[in-house]
Parts: structure tokens; C-alpha cells; sequence
């Protein structure tokens, strides 16, 4: 989040200390990313030390931490695992938080920066192990396993009628709910698609495997000694390889190369594998209805923190520009040529 949250610095200061024994740390806010629920600090000892701080709120999966976890003990050195409290733990407790600690690793998203050639490959390999690796009943027990929820579906169109009568003073809610008007047809028909395609997997059952979810550019790190790191292991879930393979070319990994692109310097290292389109379509579809309903659950149900959602706004806007998500994710729908 790009708003600092309501906690002072001294208490988090007293939690790194008491609980990872960081003495002397100064801490300061990093403005990144868009998770209304996270918001990060770079935290910096008397020693010289540098570390990185997630603070987490609302619902937490423990899986968070101690999957990526299981993950870089394995030796998979493309995960940059979370560091132990003074009593073993993967987390701390400071008020309505999950305060999380990692060593600091320098360096820029795949917003920011293009990905080179190598960098790809090692993203495929390191994706590849992932989706491979025999991960131990212990940790899968506590996984999620997909269930195709239509509840992002239902909060988006709630939304659409919503707007249909209700009249906003605020700037931002304003010109969200113009976009919304503009675009209902076509965000129902996203709907309707992405309902269709559910009822299809559910029927079908294919082959679950531990997946990222989220592994957008965004959540792709390359290190100041560049080095590649996959970050934000916030909502782990069992699910098809396609929820993970879907942002590949799915025009969520920056504006750098075309999808045709993006998936030919993926699957050198990452192999071959069959695709399947169904899941494939089903996870562009509702990815981009998921971001509908939390931004439309932020930019019309509130008022604060403007920067946050002047930048959601935006992003809600740029997914129907022309060679973006949702004509992407209409492309990859071979059902819609069949039909």
C-alpha cells in the first residue's frame, strides 16, 4: 500500500526488538504495491543490518510463511524464506498485525525493470521445480484447494447494479462508476464466461498442484545482484498449474515483450507441458473480475488513503486498453471458436 498505517514506529521498533532481537533498528515505509492489507518497512540495525518488514492485517494464512519456507530449505534460491522469531516462530504479533521479517534483498519488480533473457529461464526453472516438488501432507493439509467460488462474480455484478441508481460525491467514485456504466455489457459477459468455464472444471477435476496464485511481474524481484526472486507468497492454494502458467503472455508481466514473447522465453527452462485451455481461459477471466471487485470494494465503499486508489483506478482502466487482459484472456478462450 502506498498510505504508512495507523502504528507508531516505536512499537514496531520495540517488536523487532523483543521478538527477533534486532537492537537499535531504525525503521522507514516503503510505499509499494497494491495489497490493501500489506504494507512493508525497511528496517536497519545499529550494526549496520538491513532487513525487510511485512506487516500484515485482515485474514492470515500461516501457509504465507511457512511454505516459502519448506520451499528455500529445499534449496529452491529463487525464494527468499522469512527469518525466525527468538522463540522459532515465522511471525510476530503487534496489535492488529502479522509483523513478518526478511533479510533485505535490493532491487526492482518486473514493472519497473524488463527481465532479461536469463532472468526468464530462471523463472521458468525455479516455477518448474516449484510445481514439481513433493510437498509433505502437513503443509498441503492447510493449502486451500480450488473450489471456483463464483464469489468475486457475484460481488462484481452486485456492483454493476449498484451503480445503476446510487450517486457518489466522491471524485474517484465518480469516475469509477462512469467506467463501470461504459463497460457493463462487457464486464458481464467476462461474468458469464468465466461461470461457464467453472461449471466445465468442476465437472473435469484436473490434477492439483501447490501454486503461487499471485506471480504477476509485480511479484517478481531482480536483486541489485541480479539475481531473480519470486515474493508474495500471501495466498498459496491447490489448484491446476494453469493458475500459476495463466500469467505467462496473460499481460500481467509488464509491457516489455508481446505474450507470444513472454511464452517462448518462458517454457525454454520451464519445459514443455499440455495446456489446458479451459483452466487456462477460466483463470484470465476471473483474475481480472477478481481485481474488478476489490477495486470497486475500495474506490466506491471508501474515501481515504487517495493515492491507493487514484493507482487502482488506474489499473481497473488499463485492463480494457487494446492488447491488454481481457482481450487476452477472450484470445486464449478456444471455447469461443468452437462455439
Amino acid at each position: 500500500m502506498l498510505k504508512k498505517p495507523d502504528l507508531q514506529d516505536e512499537s514496531l521498533i520495540a517488536c523487532l526488538r523483543n521478538e527477533y532481537g534486532l537492537r537499535g533498528a531504525q525503521v522507514t515505509f516503503l510505499p509499494l504495491g497494491a495489497d490493501l492489507n500489506t504494507a512493508v518497512y525497511r528496517a536497519t540495525t545499529e550494526d549496520g543490518m538491513v532487513y525487510f518488514v511485512k506487516l500484515r492485517w485482515g485474514l492470515f494464512d500461516e501457509t504465507s510463511v511457512s511454505l516459502p519456507k519448506f520451499l528455500a530449505d529445499l534449496g529452491i534460491k529463487q525464494i527468499i524464506a522469512p527469518l525466525v522469531t527468538k522463540t522459532g516462530q515465522l511471525w510476530a504479533n503487534l496489535e492488529a498485525f502479522k509483523v513478518i521479517l526478511y533479510p533485505f534483498v535490493a532491487g526492482n519488480d518486473g514493472y519497473q525493470v524488463r527481465l532479461a533473457n536469463h532472468h526468464w529461464g530462471e523463472f521458468g526453472a525455479a516455477l518448474k521445480n516449484i510445481h514439481t516438488t513433493e510437498i509433505p501432507p502437513s503443509l498441503t493439509g492447510r493449502i486451500r484447494p480450488e473450489n471456483y467460488s463464483p464469489q468475486w462474480r457475484k460481488i462484481v455484478k452486485k456492483f454493476l447494479k449498484r451503480i445503476e441508481d446510487e450517486i457518489y460525491d466522491d471524485a474517484v467514485a465518480q469516475r469509477c462508476a462512469t467506467v463501470l456504466r461504459t463497460k457493463r455489457d462487457e464486464i458481464l459477459d467476462l461474468v458469464g464466461r468465466a461461470d461457464q468455464l467453472a461449471l466445465s472444471l468442476q465437472v473435469r477435476s484436473p490434477e492439483f498442484i501447490v501454486c503461487h496464485s499471485d506471480i504477476h511481474a509485480g511479484n517478481i524481484l531482480i536483486g541489485e545482484d541480479d539475481a531473480i526472486y519470486i515474493v508474495d507468497w500471501d495466498d498459496p492454494i491447490l489448484a491446476p498449474k494453469e493458475r500459476d502458467l495463466m500469467y505467462i503472455g496473460g499481460g500481467l508481466m509488464g509491457a516489455w515483450f508481446t505474450p507470444q514473447e513472454e511464452e517462448s522465453l518462458f517454457y525454454r527452462s520451464y519445459g514443455q507441458t499440455p495446456i489446458d485451455p479451459t483452466a487456462m481461459a477460466y483463470y484470465r477471466y476471473e483474475r481480472i473480475i477478481q481485481d474488478f471487485a476489490v477495486f470497486c470494494e475500495q474506490l466506491l465503499l471508501t474515501t481515504d488513503d487517495a493515492e491507493d486508489r487514484e493507482q487502482s483506478l488506474q489499473y481497473l482502466k488499463s485492463n480494457f486498453l487494446p492488447n491488454s487482459t481481457i482481450e487476452i484472456a477472450y484470445k486464449s478462450d478456444k471455447t469461443l471458436r468452437e462455439g
